[in-house]
C-alpha cells in the first residue's frame, strides 16, 4: 500500500474544541479520512495529544514528506513507521492525535483498496478467533455526572446495558429506556432536568448518587423491560474528591442494591490493590474494568493482571495512538480472559471508526454515550448498518 498523498486539517469536536482530521490517498486510488476524539477525564498514562494546529502541522510537515510515495506492507508496518518517526514513549513529539488520525485513515484506505468492509478488514488484521455471531453489548450512558456534567453526581456515567440478541433490539430497548427516563425526569424534576451532558445523557441534580439507578429501575418496570436490561457505572474515581473510605463503603451498596454487572475505574488510577480487593470480592458477578488504570497500554495491563486488579478492560485507540497497538491491547486482554469494552470519548467527532473496531475484534461491550447528539448517533447507526449488511451477506 503506497501512500500517494497525506493531508490534514483542524475540525471541531462535540464540545466545539479543535481536533485533527487526516486524509490518505493510496497509489491505487483508494482514499479515506479519519478524525480523532478527545477525552476530558483522561488517565495520566495516556499517549499525549498535542494542540490541533500543532498536530496538523506535524502530519503535513513531518509525517507526509517521509510517507509520500512510500509503500507499506500492512497496517503494522505503517504504525511501526509512525512510532519510530515519533521516537518517544508517549508520542509527545508528533502527538498521539496526529499519529492516530494517520493510522486510521491509512487503515480505511487499505480497506477500500481490498474491497472489504472496515470491520472485516480489522478482523483480518486482528487475527484471533471471534465467536460466530458475536455482537458487542451496548453500554448506554443515560445519566452524565462527574466531569461530564455540571450537576451534583460524583460518578461520571450511569449505564443501561440491554440484554438482547441483536444490535437492533438493543438499540430499541436502549432508546426506550432513555426516552422513558427523560419523561420521568421532566415529570418529577421539571423540564430543565432533561438538559444533556457531554455524552448525551441527562444531567440534573439528584438526591444522592444512587437515585439514577432507582429511577432507571422504575422506568424498566413501567416499560416491562426488567428482563431486558442490566445496569452499570463508570465511577471515574481519579477525578472524585471524596475520601477513599467513602468509595469503599459506596460500592458494595450500589453493587448489591442495584445488581450492577459493570463498574469501571472504581478507585484512583494508581490504586491497583484497591481494584484487586474489589475484584476479589465482586468479580464473580460484576465486570470490574480498568480505564484510567490501564489506558489501552499493554504494560499497564500487565501490571493490572499481575495484581489481579480487574477482570475487564476499556479499549480506547486514542489512549495509545495507533490501530496496531489498540489491537495488541485486545489480544493481551483475551490472553488474560478479561472482558473487552471498546469506547468512544467524551469529546467526539462524527467519525464512526470505534463501531467497526468493536465489531471487528468481537468486543464484549461498546460504550457510545446516549442515543442522542449527532456524534453519538453516527456510531449507533454504523453498528446497525454493519449488522444489517452482515445479515444479508
Amino acid at each position: 500500500m503506497e501512500i500517494r498523498s497525506l493531508t490534514a486539517r483542524p475540525i471541531l469536536d462535540s464540545r466545539g474544541a479543535w481536533t485533527v482530521e487526516a486524509s490518505v490517498v493510496l497509489a491505487n486510488g483508494a482514499e479515506a479520512r479519519a478524525s480523532v476524539p478527545q477525552g476530558k477525564s483522561t488517565g495520566s498514562s495516556e499517549a499525549r495529544a498535542l494542540p490541533a494546529p500543532q498536530a496538523v502541522r506535524n502530519i503535513t510537515k513531518t509525517i507526509a514528506p517521509k510517507a509520500h510515495n512510500r509503500g507499506f506492507k500492512d497496517q503494522e508496518a505503517l504504525d511501526a513507521f509512525l512510532i519510530k518517526l515519533d521516537g518517544t514513549g508517549d508520542k509527545s513529539k508528533l502527538g498521539a492525535n496526529a499519529i492516530l488520525a494517520t493510522s486510521i485513515a491509512f487503515l480505511r484506505a487499505s480497506s477500500v483498496a481490498t474491497g472489504a468492509p472496515l470491520w472485516r478488514h480489522l478482523r483480518d488484521i486482528y487475527g484471533m478467533p471471534v465467536r460466530a455471531g458475536a455482537r458487542p453489548r451496548l453500554f448506554i450512558n443515560v445519566v452524565n455526572g462527574g466531569l461530564h456534567a455540571g450537576n451534583n453526581l460524583h460518578f461520571q456515567e450511569y449505564l443501561v446495558i440491554p440484554n438482547c440478541n441483536t444490535i437492533k433490539e438493543s438499540v430499541e430497548v436502549g432508546t426506550a429506556m432513555y426516552h422513558g427516563l427523560g419523561e420521568l425526569l421532566a415529570r418529577t424534576k421539571g423540564k430543565i432536568a432533561t438538559n444533556l451532558g457531554d455524552e448525551g445523557g441527562y444531567a440534573p441534580d439528584f438526591k444522592d448518587d444512587a437515585e439514577p439507578f432507582r429511577l432507571l429501575a422504575a422506568v424498566a418496570k413501567k416499560l416491562k423491560l426488567m428482563k431486558k436490561v442490566d445496569f452499570g457505572m463508570d465511577a471515574a474515581a481519579t477525578d472524585i474528591k471524596m475520601k477513599h473510605k467513602w468509595l469503599e463503603e459506596m460500592y458494595p451498596k450500589l453493587l448489591r442494591g442495584h445488581n450492577l454487572i459493570y463498574l469501571e475505574d472504581p478507585f484512583n488510577e494508581e490504586d491497583f490493590l484497591s481494584f484487586a480487593a474489589l475484584t476479589m470480592r465482586f468479580g464473580a458477578r460484576t465486570w470490574i474494568a480498568g480505564d484510567d488504570l490501564t489506558t489501552t497500554n499493554v504494560r499497564r495491563m500487565e501490571r493490572a493482571h499481575a495484581e489481579g486488579s480487574v477482570n475487564a478492560v476499556i479499549i480506547k485507540p486514542n489512549q495509545i495512538g495507533t490501530v496496531s497497538e489498540a489491537l495488541d491491547a485486545v489480544r493481551v486482554a483475551r490472553k488474560y480472559n478479561w472482558a473487552v469494552v471498546a469506547s468512544h470519548r467524551s469529546g467526539e467527532t462524527n467519525d464512526d471508526f470505534i463501531a467497526d473496531f468493536a465489531y471487528g475484534v468481537g468486543a464484549d461491550g461498546l460504550k457510545l454515550g446516549a442515543p442522542a447528539r449527532g456524534e453519538r448517533i453516527a456510531k449507533y447507526n454504523r453498528l446497525l448498518e454493519i449488522e444489517s449488511k452482515e445479515a444479508r451477506s
